[in-house]
C-alpha cells in the first residue's frame, strides 16, 4: 500500500508539470487542488457527467480546466483530479452560473455529490516544483 501512495505521489508530481506552465517561467509555483475519487460502484459514468457539467459551466468565467487522470492499474481510486485553486470570489460566480444553469449548488449539490461517491478526499498543494527547488525551499 505504501508503494502505491508512493506511485499516486509520483504520478501526480509527474503529470502535474505536463499540464501546468513551465516552472522556469513561474516565479513563485502556485496552488492546486488534488483530488483523488473512490466513485460508488455502478455511479462511474453518472459522476463524470455530472462534474462535466460543472465544468462546461465554469468555462465561460476563464476558470482553468481540471485535469482528469483515470485508474487502469494499481490502487483502489477510480480518478484523480487537479483542479484550479479558485478564490471565494471566483467560488461565488461558479455557484451563480451553475444555479442559472439549473445545477444543484450548496447542500443541495453536496448531496447530490455524496450519492455518486464512495469515498473521496480533497487537498491543496504547492507547485509544480522541480525536486531541486524543493531542495532548495528545504535549505532557506
Amino acid at each position: 500500500m505504501k508503494r502505491m501512495s508512493y506511485l499516486l505521489a509520483i504520478t501526480i508530481t509527474s503529470v502535474s508539470a505536463w499540464v501546468t506552465v513551465p516552472v522556469a517561467a513561474q516565479e513563485k509555483p502556485g496552488s492546486a487542488v488534488v483530488s483523488i475519487y473512490r466513485v460508488a460502484p455502478g455511479k462511474h459514468l453518472e459522476f463524470m457527467k455530472w462534474m462535466a457539467a460543472r465544468e462546461a459551466s465554469d468555462r465561460g468565467l476563464g476558470i482553468p480546466v481540471t485535469q482528469w487522470y483515470s485508474h487502469q492499474t494499481g490502487d483502489s481510486w477510480d480518478y484523480v483530479a487537479i483542479a484550479p485553486d479558485i478564490d471565494d470570489a471566483m467560488s461565488d460566480k461558479s455557484d451563480a452560473a451553475a444555479s442559472k444553469q439549473g445545477l444543484a449548488t450548496g447542500m443541495r449539490a453536496s448531496l447530490e455529490f455524496r450519492q455518486l461517491m464512495g469515498s473521496h478526499t480533497d487537498t491543496i498543494a504547492m507547485g509544480p516544483y522541480t525536486a531541486e527547488q524543493i531542495v532548495a525551499e528545504a535549505g532557506r
